[in-house]
């Protein structure tokens, strides 16, 4: 019995150190516990203060990245539009500056149109019989180039009285006839339809009138016809329009 109880004693003694050694040991870990749990909230704490700072950096990233993407988009919008536009702008600047010299060459390289004292006039009957056509020449003689505008206008007779000889249409050049001092230009110009006629006059001298760009010119130029004269049918005649030589199909009529 005595042995029986000392064991038992000595059980319990041993589970009571046990139960202090492990409540010591909970203790220490409910230490530990709690330690870590500071240090771990001193660590949340510091970590959320990074956090912050972190985010407090993200932030003034971000806003320096968005500062930065803003200013440097601006920038390169700026640039952009700078460039862009104003290479635009002095593109457009420079094109119209370009066709206002175009237009400026243009007026320059205009000549003025011929007057009746810049130019020569003569007659030749045309290599038929009877005649019906005759040719005109004129030539430039003012020493410098002028244009020679249309075609003649012609009166065979008095001025004031004399039919309008109508042009054929399908004689008139592409562009108007430049003539270069001493350069001559040509009209064919139909006076009859052959033959005798009772209406037929015989013409020894005319009038040739030139055009203006604002219409018929001032002056008028005396052309003698040929040797014999010409026999005109007013009616039938038709003249064509100034051309650098005669062309087949064009002119004639």
């Amino acid at each position: 019995m005595r042995n029986h109880r000392k064991h038992t004693v000595l059980a319990a003694a041993a589970i009571a150190a046990l139960s202090l050694g492990l409540t010591a040991c909970g203790g220490g870990d409910a230490t530990g516990a709690k330690d870590a749990g500071s240090a771990s909230a001193a660590t949340q704490s510091s970590t959320g203060t990074g956090d912050n700072g972190t985010t407090g950096g993200g932030t003034a990233d971000q806003t320096a990245t968005k500062s930065g993407s803003t200013t440097g988009g601006s920038t390169t919008t700026g640039g952009s539009t700078a460039g862009g536009s104003t290479g635009s702008t002095g593109g457009s600047k420079a094109g119209s500056t370009g066709s206002t010299g175009s237009t400026g060459g243009k007026s320059s390289a205009k000549t003025p149109a011929c007057a009746y004292g810049d130019i020569k006039v003569t007659a030749a009957k045309a290599d038929e019989v009877p005649t019906e056509h005759i040719t005109l020449t004129a030539t430039n003689t003012s020493g410098r180039s002028c244009t020679l505008l249309e075609y003649p206008l012609i009166a065979f007779g008095p001025i004031q009285t004399a039919k309008d000889v109508p042009a054929v249409a399908k004689s008139k050049p592409a562009a108007p006839i430049v003539l270069k001092a001493g350069a001559p230009a040509y009209a064919n110009v139909r006076i009859a339809l052959g033959g005798v006629h009772e209406d037929n006059k015989v013409v020894k001298e005319f009038n040739v009138n030139l055009f203006a760009p604002e219409g018929p010119a001032e002056g008028s130029i005396v052309v003698k016809a040929p040797a014999g004269g010409l026999a005109v049918d007013e009616a039938a005649a038709k003249t064509g329009y100034w051309t650098y030589e005669l062309r087949n199909g064009a002119d004639e009529f």
